[in-house]
């Protein structure tokens, strides 16, 4: 039977002959099946292009093209030898297939043999000694697709990621990727997907665990399709991982159930749209394919794949070969005689020299190896919404899910595309329409508080507070929506001596959360691991502390305006002039004056400035009453002068101040600045354990705050939980809490016993936290700008940080003094009256007793007188002279002046 058909082939080959009019050129096909398709994408492909070929007659006027396939079994090389052999006999100008390696060896040896090109649309290794000169390969060169990977990530700045392949082939195509580290900087983790098992979710849960957010998957469409499905199994489909595809069939995948996930997902794209020419191809096959048998899960319906549109193209560059070949004869060949084909040199450089516009781009192939060298790459990223549509209406449902970012050359490198005037202007308002983001948070009065409610709320209406406003006008902003979770073990986030971060930080590494919408100091440790919005909310670290009890005036309170050493220094001075003037009076004669203004021969003088007098002169130029005794010289005038000045200054000065020291309550505060509390250890001080201001003190390199830091870490009680612990312990016990200011001023707004000490030990803000490399970051900053113009956000802000208030010191009224005020007024005077009567008595009993010693000396000596006279005998005239001497004041043979 097989004798009989290869007879029939020859007797059809010699009619074809000799019919000179029109020229049959046979080309062959040798395709692979596999158990879950009846016929292989490149068979159809093949069929599809001979067929088109001899319709269009503008190509090959002249010739018809025919075609023989054959089917093999996949990894059947010995099968593939022997059905080659079997369509060099009945006669083809070309081979086309088979797919695998082990098959490619056996057909290609035979081909190099008898001089017949072979032609390939798969990825081959390339030969060590280059001897295939009857091989071409229309499959971009793999040391150019490992440019292309490593240009991509260069592309998207990635310095870290992870390279998941499926087999060894895989590792020739990184090769660039992996000598890159060296001088790009680069940290690459290899991984292999298990040989023969399809469950890759142990690898994904490891990449999971680890971080991993960069991964390049180097495998082939079908195992793609699978692992998309196993990473939106493994909730691994969010807009924080970002995956790249080496095949270059990715666009062919049906991805609509990943569409509205986020995920960042690249791939290359050989096929050009962009031709309408090949989106009319494309359209022909996807109807000749729907008609057609079904084709293999996870592609689109109707798609044609790209070693489909390679096998179309290679087709299309025979035709143009045989196009120009002249008088070319195909003969018979036998694989046991080795008498190769003479036209087989000829024909090979007339293939090699011919270009071709195809689905696959401009093919131009190398004369040397007829490898394709140069070619270009679509650069292709999953999109959601519909803005990159293509040129035919039909070609849409294969392009709305792409756009393309860029185009990558073998010799020219990467071009960034234009993005279209529709993209430019998209507005912020739709950019995060229809997602639903995890937002943590954590429970700050008055960011965040429990909802008071009779009735049972659920969901997001259980909380409210600043930082829930907040997240509304964003959410009205943006178009999401949102899920708000307290944050599990109740902390904002610190770094511990491991490196491990805890809180809301710790939920955005994990990407347990998409924001974090709470009083979350952006600092620069926070910043390295994860990302902030620009801040809604400037603040800085100060002190909260209780106010100050008031110390009311007390009784001597009249003495406050001028200090102790002012009060001695008045009395150290009035007594120094004092002095002086005395001095000088004594000194200089025209203080000296006659007492006897009508005895002007009297040589009796006087001086009014005694050293009594002089310090008279001095208290009651004091309290401004002035004296009876007055300086007349103009030295002492000018002594006088200046002590008057000296007491008109100190008299306004204590004046001015006395009436603030007896209406104004005194606070008495033991610490006014962070210095104050670093000098001391009575009052403990702490913050809020791995808080931002815990982080401030333990990262400083001020030694104030060094020393505050090692006395807070010293103490086990100094760190509390969280602001409402502290909050307590301040009230309650000598604790002073180191906090963030605007917190300090809501809480002081309720509680007038607590107060700010000082003002703020450093600035900060607070911003929205999302995880590193977040889409979000950018909207949200964008959408804060817009509330920050609009003043919603000093709105938001006085709505809850307004409370009750407290009274203003500064603006209270003057009090009506009382007793507890001035009452040392009247214990002055007392005492004055007091020192009065004590004084008087004393000048009474020294007066009584100066004129009791007179007394006593005149009976003594008028005893004497007495005794004189009677021995003289002139009692009478004694008598009366005695009685003149006593009425002169002479008895005493002294002056009393």
């Amino acid at each position: 039977m097989e004798h009989r058909k290869r007879l029939f082939c020859y007797i059809v080959i010699a009619a074809e002959i000799c019919l000179g009019s029109a020229q049959v050129l046979r080309i062959g096909g040798i395709f692979e099946t596999r158990e879950s398709e009846l016929v292989s994408m490149d068979e159809l492909a093949f069929k599809f292009a001979v067929n088109n070929i001899n319709r269009n007659k503008t190509l090959m006027p002249n010739a018809t093209l025919t075609y023989d396939i054959q089917r093999i079994n996949i990894f059947d090389g010995f099968e593939a030898s022997r059905r080659v052999c079997d369509q060099l006999a009945l006669g083809v100008v070309a081979v086309f297939g088979p797919s695998h390696s082990s098959s490619v060896s056996a057909v290609q040896s035979i081909c190099n043999a008898l001089e017949v090109p072979h032609i390939q649309t798969r990825w081959k290794h390339p030969s060590v000694d280059n001897k295939d000169t009857f091989f071409i390969n229309l499959y971009p060169e793999y040391t150019a697709i490992a440019r292309a990977i490593l240009d991509v990530v260069t592309f998207f700045k990635w310095r870290k990621l992870t390279v998941v392949y499926e087999d060894s082939t895989g590792l020739m195509r990184m090769q660039e990727l992996i000598k890159a580290p060296a001088k790009l900087n680069l940290k690459i983790r290899i991984r292999q997907l298990t040989p023969g098992n399809q469950d890759a979710r142990p690898l994904l849960k490891e990449l999971k665990k680890d971080r991993e957010f960069f991964i390049i998957f180097d495998c082939s469409y079908r195992t793609a399709s699978e692992l998309l499905k196993q990473l939106s199994s493994m909730g691994m489909m969010t807009e924080y991982y970002h995956f790249f595809f080496t095949t270059l069939d990715l666009f062919a995948l049906d991805l609509e159930p990943y569409r509205y996930s986020g995920v960042n997902m690249t791939g290359f794209r050989l096929l050009n749209f962009d031709d309408p020419w090949v989106a009319s191809t494309i359209d022909k096959w996807a109807t000749d394919r729907v008609q057609g048998p079904k084709q293999e899960s996870g592609l689109m319906e109707g798609v044609m794949t790209t070693d489909a549109a390679l096998m179309y193209d290679a087709v299309y560059m025979v035709a143009v070969a045989s196009q120009r070949a002249t008088q070319m004869t195909v003969s018979s060949l036998q694989c046991h005689r080795h008498k190769p084909w003479r036209f087989g040199p000829r024909f090979m450089n007339l293939f090699k020299e011919a270009q071709w516009d195809g689905l696959t781009g401009h093919i131009v192939l190398n004369k040397t190896d007829g490898l394709r060298r140069d070619f270009d790459l679509d650069i292709i990223s999953l999109q959601e919404d519909g803005t990159a549509r293509g040129i035919v209406e039909g070609t849409s449902r294969l392009t709305k899910r792409w756009i393309k970012v860029a185009v990558w050359n073998s010799y020219r490198g990467m071009k960034l595309m234009e993005k279209p005037s529709r993209e430019k202007n998209t507005n912020v308002t739709d950019s995060l329409a229809n997602r639903t983001l995890i937002v943590t948070t954590i429970q700050e009065n008055p960011y965040v508080m429990v909802k008071k409610s009779d009735k049972e709320l659920v969901g997001n209406d259980r909380y409210e507070g600043y930082c829930m406003d907040l997240l509304k006008e964003l959410s009205n902003i943006l178009g999401f929506t949102y899920e708000v979770r307290l944050v599990g073990d109740g902390k904002y986030g610190a770094q511990n001596d491991k490196g491990e971060w805890n809180g809301m930080v710790r939920e955005l590494i994990d990407h347990v959360a998409d924001l974090a919408v709470a009083p979350l100091t952006i600092t620069y440790v926070r910043e390295k691991v994860i990302d902030f919005s620009k801040p809604f909310m400037t603040l800085g670290i100060s002190i909260l502390y209780r106010k100050p009890n008031g110390t009311n005036p007390g009784v001597f309170s009249f003495l406050n305006p001028l200090s102790p050493d002012i009060w001695m220094y008045v009395l150290l001075a009035c007594t120094g002039v004092s002095c002086v003037l005395f001095v000088i009076a004594r000194f200089t004669p025209y203080e000296w004056y006659n007492p006897h203004a009508c005895n002007p021969s009297s040589t009796l003088v006087q001086n009014n400035f005694t050293l009594l007098n002089s310090f008279w002169f001095g208290i009651g130029a004091l309290m401004r009453q002035g004296s009876e005794v007055m300086p007349k010289a103009l030295s002492t005038r000018i002594v006088g002068g200046i002590w008057w000045f000296f007491t008109l200054i100190i008299i306004s000065s204590y004046t001015a101040n006395l009436a603030a020291f007896l209406t104004v309550e005194r606070m008495d505060a033991p610490i006014d600045s962070a210095d104050d509390l670093a000098k001391q250890t009575r009052i403990e001080y702490g913050a809020v354990r791995d808080g931002s201001t815990m982080t401030f003190f333990k990262k400083s390199k001020i030694s104030t705050y060094e020393k505050m830091w090692a006395f807070m870490s010293s103490r086990k009680t100094a760190l509390v939980k969280n602001n409402k612990e502290g909050i307590t312990r301040v009230l309650t016990t000598d604790y002073a809490m180191l906090m963030e200011s605007t917190s300090i001023e809501y809480i002081s707004q309720r509680n007038c016993n607590l107060t700010q000490i000082g003002g703020l030990i450093d600035s900060k803000g607070y911003g929205v936290g999302t995880p590193i490399g977040s889409p979000y970051r950018d909207k949200i900053t964008i959408a804060i700008l817009q509330l920050q113009e609009e003043g919603k956000l000093h709105m938001m802000k006085e709505k809850w940080w307004r409370g009750n208030g407290c009274p203003e010191e500064d603006n209270k009224e003057a009090n009506a003094l009382g007793v507890e005020n001035i009452g040392g007024i009247f214990i002055v005077l007392a005492a004055g009256l007091v020192l009065s009567v004590f004084v008087a008595i004393g000048e009474f009993i020294y007066k009584a007793r100066r004129n009791a010693d007179i007394e006593e000396a005149f009976c003594f000596f008028y005893g004497m007188q007495s005794r004189q006279f009677q021995r003289r005998g002139s009692t009478s005239s004694s008598g009366s002279s005695l009685s003149n001497d006593l009425e002169s004041g002479r008895l005493l043979g002294d002056d009393t002046d």
